[in-house]
């Protein structure tokens, strides 16, 4: 089993960006463009970040949230190629839909690169989905997929789980919001039967008070540099350019009710991630992030 190591530094990178190539219905951000001036400010702003990083004492673990589709941007391919080969980053990874140009992939160091790849059914074909993941696979870059588990797409995933090697995890946020009987007794099987760990992000554990690595050893960074404990604890704790953030880093138990999205729960420490490493649902990817093997 695979322990993490106590000085990796785990930082959420969520720049300005917010436009996507894709028409997700349930997306507000869907084909939704940024200005020139909006992305020339986030390039700027990501330069800032990397730069930052490649001067940094700590190990580092990097996990790239966008709230769009980043890897449509020559920014963004030129940070995580930079970032895979900086002597002091031990994984940089990032959410993508994996429909842009992968030729920037030869550029980069595959021990240490990493995609989060989202399968969209209303969006692609399996068979194109299936073809981008073999052109990973051959330039040796870790990889999993996920997917959002809408009830008309439910075929669709049980189709890509049979089609997908058996190494590559696939796993399903539950539709949200949804109303309380979304989803049937059977279809809940037929999804959980395909992600073991649908159920956390169908019935979340209660936050309130858990004990977790965001404000500590994880954080989460805007294009501002402002530094939170995690995406969804809006008080900062100060800024990483200037360092004020290194005086307030301190173990805090989670002020929220609940947490129900991976990137925010798979900091804590109360539901065994770490216990896993060596199945984890994404710790073959992103090395250095716990996974929540165990989470159910």
């Amino acid at each position: 089993m695979r322990r993490l190591e106590s000085d990796t530094l785990r930082l959420l990178y969520r720049g300005r960006l917010a436009s996507c190539n894709y028409d997700c219905g349930y997306c507000p951000f869907a084909k939704r463009r940024d200005s020139r001036a909006h992305l020339q400010q986030d390039a700027a702003e990501l330069q800032r970040f990397v730069d930052w990083c490649l001067q940094a004492p700590e190990t580092l673990a990097l996990l790239f949230t966008p709230w769009g589709e980043a890897l449509v941007r020559r920014h963004y391919m030129q940070a995580l190629v930079t970032l895979s080969h900086a002597r002091n980053v031990r994984r940089v990874a990032i959410q993508t839909n994996l429909s842009g140009n992968l030729h920037w992939l030869e550029r980069a160091n595959p021990a240490t690169l990493a995609l989060w790849c989202t399968f969209h059914p209303s969006q692609t074909t399996q068979a194109a989905f299936l073809q981008r993941l073999r052109r990973l696979r051959g330039y040796g870059i870790r990889h999993s997929v996920g997917t959002v588990g809408r009830r008309e797409d439910i075929a669709a995933i049980a189709a890509l789980r049979r089609a997908l090697p058996d190494g590559v995890y696939l796993w399903i946020n539950a539709f949200d919001p949804r109303p309380d009987d979304y989803y049937s007794a059977a279809q809940v099987r037929e999804l959980s039967a395909i992600d073991p760990h649908f159920a956390y992000s169908l019935q979340p554990r209660p936050s309130l008070g858990a004990d977790c690595r965001a404000g500590d050893s994880a954080l989460s960074v805007d294009g501002y540099g402002d530094v939170r404990p995690c995406h969804f604890i809006a008080a900062p704790l100060g800024n990483l350019y200037d360092g004020s953030f290194r005086a307030r880093r301190a173990a805090r138990p989670c002020p929220n009710p609940r947490c129900d999205c991976y990137i925010g729960y798979m900091h804590r420490r109360d539901i065994g991630h770490e216990r896993q490493f060596d199945q984890g649902v994404l710790e073959r990817v992103m090395d250095g992030w716990p996974a929540p093997h165990d989470a159910g």
